[in-house]
């Protein structure tokens, strides 16, 4: 199954959308029920060509019974129907609709309640990253999940930063290159230190990541962290792992035959909207790896997620379809070829609401040549 992925209003008020998507060649469009801030290009939509979309949102009705401390913003920019409306429209053009489900990557929550976000070796906080170690934030998750199920009655599930959140973000205007990081001390400015994760992690870790981070010649997690890597590896790997188990679980309860995806990533230092699962999780259906960079990075990723799957599971690639990567079919299609070769059953096709018509006909044509 290939999966087109989509806002709710690339769909909603564009009554050519769903014909447009079902044209690619896709089975499935991943639509968004729960998504962070954007400024999002709508180039097919007849009525605007830019929206800003300035808080995270939650796209189904925001019914208040149904959450507890944590309730996600309606959106004024769009319908607060939105993801009904536009999944009734594309099953109407015989796609099925997978929620598309963004978990702990929302700034406006996280700038409510201070107290639950990400907090590195500096106590310096991530307003975009809400902190799943907090009974709070896991709460909301599964609140989340079960609304959209309930009320979505979507034909899958796809999960998106299902565990912590981390240093790397485009936020306003970003200015953190000139610091020369590399991306071991990025890592290390993702450990999180709030008041629940710290008493986590053996005694010292703090003074040893600071220390780390404020050293040119880290080269590595082991060499910063020493003797105490393997606890702390352990730590950042189960608070995903607690997370993904809770959401699993509600889902089946909920809505036992819904496929579930999880955007996931195999290193256990990941911490982005591709969760670390170095271990494999036996109850998802999808495991979808990031295709955005090289793509002989992307294989191996993709490679090591097969390997990771248990008989019946697939794996997917989630693969850029905008800039860098060229509307040339040619290239598009042998990008495809190699990410099958390396394990990917699927494509994930990000992102057919922000493509222009030339490159969505580049990535038509290359789903057809790929083959």
């Amino acid at each position: 199954m290939n999966v087109a992925y989509v806002y709710p209003w690339d769909v909603v008020g564009d009554p050519s959308a769903p014909e447009r998507l079902a044209a690619l060649g896709v089975e499935a469009v991943a639509l968004a029920a729960g998504y962070h801030s954007t400024r999002a290009a709508t180039p097919h939509h007849p009525s605007h060509r830019v929206l800003d979309v300035p808080h995270s949102a939650f796209y189904l009705p925001v019914r208040p019974e149904a959450w507890g401390r944590l309730v996600p913003a309606s959106p004024t920019w769009t319908a607060p129907d939105a993801y009904l409306r536009a999944r009734d429209a594309l099953k109407a053009a015989g796609l099925r609709v997978q929620a598309w489900t963004v978990l702990t990557h929302n700034s406006q929550l996280g700038a409510a309640h201070s107290e639950v976000v990400v907090r590195n070796a500096f106590g310096d906080p991530y307003p975009h990253a809400l902190c799943p170690a907090h009974a709070d934030v896991v709460e909301y998750c599964e609140r989340m999940v079960r609304e959209i199920l309930t009320v979505g009655d979507p034909d899958g599930l796809i999960l998106e930063a299902c565990g912590p959140m981390g240093f790397g973000h485009q936020s306003m205007h970003e200015k953190t290159a000139g610091a020369d990081w590399s991306s071991v001390h990025g890592d290390l400015l993702t450990l999180c230190f709030c008041t629940t994760c710290a008493d986590r992690y053996p005694a010292g870790t703090r003074d040893r990541v600071r220390a780390a981070v404020d050293d040119p010649a880290t080269a590595s997690m082991a060499q910063a962290l020493g003797p105490v890597t393997d606890e702390v590896q352990a730590v950042r790997v189960e608070l995903s792992a607690a997370l993904r188990r809770r959401l699993i679980s509600t889902a089946r309860e909920v809505a036992p035959t819904v496929p579930i995806t999880l955007h996931a990533n195999p290193d256990p230092w990941a911490a982005s909207s591709f969760a670390a699962l170095p271990e494999g999780e036996p109850g998802a259906d999808v495991l979808v790896g990031n295709c955005w960079g090289d793509p002989s990075s992307d294989s191996a990723r993709l490679t090591q997620l097969r390997d990771l799957c248990t008989p019946g599971q697939r794996v997917g690639a989630y693969v850029l379809a905008l800039p860098p990567r060229p509307a040339d079919p040619a290239a598009l299609a042998d990008l495809l070829r190699t990410y099958a070769k390396a394990g990917a059953a699927e494509f994930h096709l990000y992102h057919a609401g922000l493509a222009s018509p030339r490159r969505l006909s580049a990535l038509t044509e290359a789903l057809r040549l790929s083959r």
